[in-house]
């Protein structure tokens, strides 16, 4: 196969505007483990079946199809309340293990539910721009790829303002920071910590509705590698590093649709796997996290 640089640019184009949505899922991994600490392995799910939802609801109360990009990130918003509730509300502070196994837990029991009442089909998923094609020269934008990044951007606006510019954003990085200290000074740090599994869930709804829009189908098997994609571009960006989720899920997106134009599709992921073995072992503390001490 011959490959121009036509091809690469385009290929970039492509990955760097499907990767807003990576973003955004590692944007959601990072408030949470800003806020607690703790990885919530089930994110990912509960953001696919928030969309499942919100498909489930046009689909039952014969609705716009637009509603499902409001009703399925306020589902999975719901859906985190309950994942926060069960998996590290009331697990005891000084086990680590325990709330990250508890969501992987509800990671598998999300997606046996989607799963069970789907029969494992694929559902197609209404686009935001359907057949909307840009051509720039030799160069061409699907117009739904767009329509996915602006609306990611707005999102990482809205969630950058509510926690540099609110008193929730305030309440959670003292609660990041110092959890006994800020519980002492009145800040409610349970309420905080919910309230953060809200909007993460939310934004993750979002990912999923703009996931499954770009792709066209809503699919249970995509619970698992929006999984690992999420979390490897929070390692990769840094733990708890916002700046740094927004561009390694950009950096993530281009990558990946590199290795599946050099490499095809059956060793795409293998490439990216191997792109955070190198970060780990030469940058363990990702882009812009902080300095792990290896002793």
């Amino acid at each position: 196969m011959n490959i121009d640089h036509i091809d690469v640019i385009q290929a970039l184009i492509d990955g760097i505007l499907y990767g807003s949505t990576y973003a955004l899922l590692g944007l959601g991994f990072t408030l949470i483990f800003g806020a607690m600490h703790k990885l919530n392995i089930a994110y990912a799910a509960s953001s696919i079946a928030g969309a499942y939802v919100g498909l489930a609801s046009i689909s039952v109360m014969a609705i716009p199809p637009i509603l499902v990009f409001f009703i399925g990130p306020l589902s999975a918003g719901a859906i985190g309340l309950v994942i926060y509730f069960a998996c590290f509300r009331y697990m005891p502070t000084g086990n680590q293990l325990a709330p990250l196994m508890a969501s992987i837990g509800a990671l598998f029991f999300v997606d046996e539910i989607i799963i069970h009442e789907t029969s494992g089909s694929p559902l197609s998923f209404p686009a935001l721009l359907p057949d909307s094609y840009l051509f720039l020269g030799q160069f061409g934008i699907r117009g739904d790829l767009v329509m996915v990044m602006f609306f990611s951007f707005v999102l990482m606006g809205i969630v950058m303002f509510l926690l540099y510019r609110t008193k929730l954003g305030l309440a959670t990085r003292a609660t990041s920071q110092q959890s006994v200290a800020a519980l002492l000074c009145g800040i409610p740090t349970h309420r905080t910590n919910a309230t953060t599994f809200v909007l993460a869930g939310i934004l993750g709804g979002f990912a999923g509705c703009l996931i499954a829009a770009a792709v066209g189908v809503l699919s249970p098997l995509i619970t698992l590698p929006l999984t690992i994609k999420g979390l490897i571009v929070t390692v990769i960006g840094g733990l708890g590093s916002i700046r740094g989720a927004i561009i390694a899920g950009f950096l993530i997106g281009s990558f990946e649709n590199i290795f599946l134009l050099v490499r095809g599709v059956n060793e795409r992921d293998i490439y990216v796997f191997l792109l955070l073995f190198v970060f780990l072992v030469f940058r363990p503390n990702g882009l812009f996290g902080t300095a792990i001490d290896r002793d």
